[in-house]
């Protein structure tokens, strides 16, 4: 199905091997082609986003996942998103499975909060939306002068446990950091037998 006849297109903002099979299964999912850009780096080191087809008037999704080089994926999807905004997209969605810097959403000592900064850049590029998962801190959607849906994985991670881990009933769910102990509360909790630790 052609999704410019839709009033939608699905672009990868990277190409990473990892955005590009997310961006590539949802397409496939959605019975839609992947949104035509071009995306690379110049010989000085910066980024280029060519749009190749019209998006005027469509909703846009991005798909941006983050890779180990979280600066240059950042990057990426602003200039993308300033690309579709300049091309009259009607929306830009971006759809960013791990969100960076969530975990800088408080003031410590003289230092800044880099996810409120995240969240006034990626307005001022162009993003009218931004679907993501387990925000660090749920208050980091406040952060953001549009809507922000934040999933949870938490349904996804216990029916994979439950059907996967043979003896899941003799677990024990360990919190990483103290912050993360709620969590793993929930997690035992919601799995018959499991203890948190």
């Amino acid at each position: 199905m052609n999704s410019a006849r839709c009033g939608y297109r699905v672009f990868s903002a990277n190409s990473s091997a990892v955005c590009m099979e997310l961006a590539k299964r949802i397409t496939e999912r959605l019975g839609v082609e992947l949104g035509k850009a071009v995306l690379y780096q110049e010989t000085n080191g910066e980024t280029r986003v060519e749009i190749k087809e019209s998006v005027r008037g469509q909703d846009i999704f991005i798909i941006q996942t983050i890779p180990r080089d979280v600066n240059t994926a950042i990057m990426e999807l602003l200039i993308m998103a300033y690309a579709l905004k300049t091309s009259c997209a009607k929306n830009i969605i971006g759809v960013i499975p791990y969100f960076p810097y969530s975990k800088q959403s408080k003031m410590r000592k003289r230092g800044s909060i880099v996810c409120k900064l995240l969240a006034s850049m990626l307005s001022n590029a162009g993003l009218t939306h931004i679907i993501t998962m387990d925000l660090h801190q749920k208050e980091i959607q406040g952060f953001f002068s549009f809507p922000v849906d934040n999933l949870r994985a938490s349904p996804f991670l216990l029916q994979y446990i439950q059907e996967e881990i043979q003896d899941y009933r003799n677990a024990v769910i360990v919190a990483k950091s103290p912050d993360a102990a709620k969590r793993a509360q929930s997690y035992a909790e919601s799995l018959p037998s499991v203890h948190p630790w």
